[in-house]
């Protein structure tokens, strides 16, 4: 009877146990459930892949989508009909997030890009680089910043948001005293222009993307991940990598486009504070591969890092 009696007691002492790990089970499950739905998606800037797109435009958004992305952001058409990349994208399930126009383009025919990119669907569009003479200290900032706010206009009476996109050369101080990044977001409302923070070329200026992520909550729709790698072996210049000579290098740097976690940045303390600014989409962007690896191989490199995160 005593042993019977133990006999129960182990049963029902086993039946809690397990009883309790199921419940346990579940919590973890629920937990990493939540994380996931919490998560921004990922997007990936096209121009990560431009060789690929130029030889196979759908091709290379069906590779995009199998390496586990949720939506790209366009960087030009390739003669491709707006309608034709709409349906390309619906059959692949690809969000068509944004789109890098030059600004050029923006001025010389607004009427057309507004129409080309919401006829795709696109929400953004982006301002994505301006030449030497609309940078701050330059002949044209001031009237740059007057074109940027009318663009902003036209896009807002069409339903869509202009955005721009930075780089390290935003970060020269104009004769307020401010960089020149943040003159032209005091001085172009937030409802005609919001920011696309490039978090490599704000760190490469020298600051801190998580502060700019902090200081532009609620401005933050798109954010750029982008790492990289400098050391002070040697000089290299950033624009030359990507065809763009800009004249003096930075000093004593090494530079080098990387794929996500394989540089300088501190993504996960950026994807949190994206978060917090209530950023929308994440878009992942190197300029040119590295590492002995492809542009493609380069975008799956950055996917699974991001996956990584979650786990």
């Amino acid at each position: 009877m005593k042993k019977l009696s133990m006999f129960l007691m182990l049963v029902v002492a086993l039946m809690t146990f397990a009883s309790c790990g199921g419940n346990a089970s579940k919590k973890n499950e629920a937990q990493q459930t939540e994380v996931k739905e919490a998560a921004l998606p990922v997007g990936l800037q096209l121009y990560t892949v431009r060789g690929d797109m130029e030889k196979d435009f759908k091709g290379t958004l069906q590779k995009v989508k199998e390496l586990g992305y949720d939506g790209v952001e366009f960087a030009g058409l390739f003669g491709i009909a707006p309608a034709d990349v709409k349906a390309m994208c619906a059959e692949i399930g690809l969000n068509p997030i944004s789109a890098h126009v030059p600004l050029q383009e923006m001025l010389e025919d607004i009427d057309k890009v507004i129409a080309d990119y919401k006829a795709i669907g696109c929400e953004y569009i982006v301002v994505p680089y301006v030449t030497e003479e609309r940078r701050p200290g330059g002949d044209k900032f001031m009237q740059m910043v007057e074109e940027i706010r009318t663009i902003g206009q036209k896009c807002k009476e069409a339903g869509l948001v202009l955005l721009y996109h930075n780089h390290d050369f935003e970060f020269q101080k104009t004769e307020t005293g401010e960089f020149g990044l943040d003159y032209l977001y005091a001085n172009v409302p937030a409802d005609l222009l919001q920011t696309e923070l490039d978090q490599c070329w704000v760190k490469y200026a020298g600051q801190e993307p998580v502060a700019y992520l902090q200081k532009y909550s609620g401005r933050s729709p798109v954010v750029h991940l982008k790492d990289y790698y400098a050391s002070g072996e040697q000089k290299e210049d950033p624009y030359a990598l990507i065809g763009l000579n800009e004249g003096e290098k930075k000093e004593n740097k090494a530079f080098e486009f990387r794929p996500l976690g394989y540089g300088v940045q501190d993504i996960p303390a950026i994807i949190k504070a994206s978060e917090e600014a209530g950023s929308k989409w994440l878009i992942v962007e190197q300029d040119q591969p590295s590492m002995g690896k492809t542009p493609m191989e380069c975008a799956a490199m950055s996917m699974e890092y991001l996956k990584g995160l979650k786990k």
